[in-house]
This record gives structure tokens, sequence and C-alpha cells, in this order.
């Protein structure tokens, strides 16, 4: 990412400070933290002024700030709080923001009781957040390479797979794939399920072996630079029968329903309708229990959050999942999932593996 990428997008902070009246923000939530400074460590916190930005972090990450970072650092030892406090007095700020969803409450009140007489700690919700929708075109290409590594890492695995393997075995081969192929390593834990284990939407891989006759589901992401895939595509182990195939053919035209609802100016919540309609027309309605997707990004789930209920207007550059699901107790659960790139008159589909039910 260039250097002048973290300068430009600290530059919007200052014009909302000033609508807001505030003196200073401070930023201490790590994804945001490397948003605006490229800092990849996992303790530094940055201070926005209304003419300049200071970055502080501990001696170990000293090398590495001022190789990262493009805005003046501060190397401390000990507690941080006393040196932010100092930078506060001395640019005499009397406002401060805050991250309301991102600062614990133990933070919060150090940092209310330490601040000078008549200073006060404002909240700021989403700034960066929303900033960090709209993807520019570096963020794009890094989104784009991690879920090709990804797809590539799936395929080699799936070679492998047989029936016997457990679900934790196949589960590490996957992560040794993603990194074997170029990636930094996996972006979430990977969800390998088989069976009626399927049928739970986030089941941890387990040491149960995959057996001829069972459904596999797999979910799995890459991170490269920062910047997470997503991915969910299923197997089967034999030959399905005929319920199989109707509730992945219904979980296929949902989510290509869905993928085809996808454009700029489009809210989020039409999209998730959009599968929902083409399920509760198969019947299979209630056994739809989570959203239709997600934003991703510097984070594997980061808004907008593709649901019933969300107003966020899609616009071009945000990234997003599409996945439809079903999930019936004792039968097991379908789930198809892709990641796509909001355009103007629709979307580019980024993963680029079959969608098919693959046969093992």
């Amino acid at each position: 990412m260039p250097l002048s990428e973290f300068a430009l997008r600290r530059a919007a902070l200052p014009r909302q400070m000033a609508e807001k009246k505030l003196d200073a923000f401070v930023v201490g939530f790590g994804p945001n933290v490397r948003y605006l400074t490229g800092f990849t460590g996992s303790n530094g916190m940055l201070l926005v002024l209304p003419h300049r930005s200071v970055f502080l972090t501990d001696p170990r990450y000293g090398i590495q700030a001022a190789q990262e970072v493009d805005c003046p650092v501060r190397v401390v030892s000990g507690p941080m709080l006393p040196h932010l406090v100092a930078l506060l007095r001395r640019a005499k700020s009397k406002r401060v923001g805050f991250e309301k969803a991102r600062m614990s409450v133990e933070s919060y009140l150090a940092l209310k009781d330490a601040m000078p007489m008549r200073s006060s700690l404002e909240p700021v919700a989403g700034w960066i957040e929303r900033q960090r929708m709209l993807k520019s075109e570096a963020e794009l290409s890094a989104i784009r390479r991690s879920v090709e590594l990804n797809s590539r890492a799936f395929e080699q695995a799936l070679r492998r797979i047989r029936p016997g393997m457990r679900e934790s075995e196949l589960a590490a081969e996957l992560d040794y794939r993603v990194r074997r192929c170029g990636a930094d390593g996996p972006a979430f834990d990977t969800i390998v399920a088989g069976g009626a284990r399927t049928a739970l939407p986030h089941a941890p891989p387990t040491d149960a072996e995959l057996r001829r006759g069972q459904l596999v589901l797999v979910d799995m992401g890459a991170i490269l630079a920062g910047y997470a895939s997503d991915m969910t595509r299923m197997l089967f182990l034999g030959k399905p029968d005929a319920r199989v195939k109707h509730a992945y053919l219904a979980v296929l035209e949902a989510q290509l329903a869905a993928i085809d609802a996808v454009r700029a100016g489009v809210k989020a919540h039409a999209v998730d309708r959009a599968a929902r309609r083409v399920l509760a027309r198969h019947g299979l309605a209630r056994a739809f229990v989570h959203s239709t997707g997600h934003g991703l990004g510097l984070e594997i789930h980061e808004p907008p959050r593709v649901g019933k209920n969300d107003q966020t207007v899609l616009e071009k550059g945000m990234t997003i999942t599409i996945e439809p699901g079903v999930y019936i107790e004792g039968f097991g659960g379908i789930r198809i999932e892709d990641t796509v790139a909001v355009g103007e008159r629709g979307c580019e589909v980024l993963t680029p593996t079959s969608k098919e039910l693959r046969i093992v």
C-alpha cells in the first residue's frame, strides 16, 4: 500500500472533527490504526490533531513503526496513557473524541480521570468504519489477490480429500495450502463440517471422520497484506440423493439472485430479500438463519451487513460476501459463498472457484 494513501485517509478526519468541534481524536482499535497508518504491530495508538497526527507505540515496535508509519512516531516505555495525556495538554485539547464502540470502559475511565480539568471525552461512532467500506484500487487489488490464493488453496486441498479423513485434518490441510500458495495465513478459523454437523453454520472442525454419503461444508479465507477473502463450498462424498440435490440447487439459485441484485444505489436489505424470496419459493425460508452477507476488508466481518434490516446504500468500491444457506437439524446444511465487488451496474464476482456441488 503506498504511504500516500494513509495520509489521504487521515486527511478526512480533521474535517469531521471540525464539524463536531473536536480538538483531538484518539484511535486505538487495531484495524482502524492499521487503516490510517499502515502499522502492522499489535500495540499502537494514533492521536489525530487538527493539523497533524502522532503515533504512539512501545519499544518492541520502534523500528517497525519507523519503517511503516508516515507520521511522527513516539516510542514510549511503560503505560501509554500518561504520554497521550501529555500530548493532549501540550496541544491544549479540550474536546477529545474517542471510538465509542471500540474503547473499553476501563480505558475510558482511566483516560477520563487523567484528562485536564474542563476537558471532555466525546464519543465518535463509525467515522473510520464508514471510510473503510469504500475500497481504493490498491485495496481492491489486495482483496482480489487474496481471493485468488484462497481459491487456489481450496483446489489443491480438494485433491487430497478422501473418506476417513478427519474434519480437523482437512482444516489443517486447507490452512497449510493457504500459506503454501502465498497468503500470509488463514483469515479466520477454517470451518470444516461433515454430515449432520453441516447444519451448524459456524461448526468448528472436530476429529470426526468424513464418511461416504455425507455432505461436507468448507468455509475458508486467506489474509494477504492485511486484507481478507471468504468463500464457502460444498462437497459430497459419494452420490447425493434427490433431497440434497434439491436443497443445493435452491441455495445456488438464491445466491445467484442475490448476486444479480448487487449494484450501486441498492440498499443492502434488498440483496438479502432477493435470496430469501427464492428460498421461500422452495419451502426453505425457515432454514435460512443468518444474513445474506457482510462487508470484508481489514476484518473478515465489517460493515455493511447484508441483512433484513440493513439500510446501507451500496456504493461502487464496497466488497461484500454473498452467502445464503439453509440448515436443517438431522439433515445438514448447505451454504454457497463468494466475495464480490460492488460496481455501478452490477458486481464483479471475485471468487473464481466453481459453485457446483463437488462429488468426491
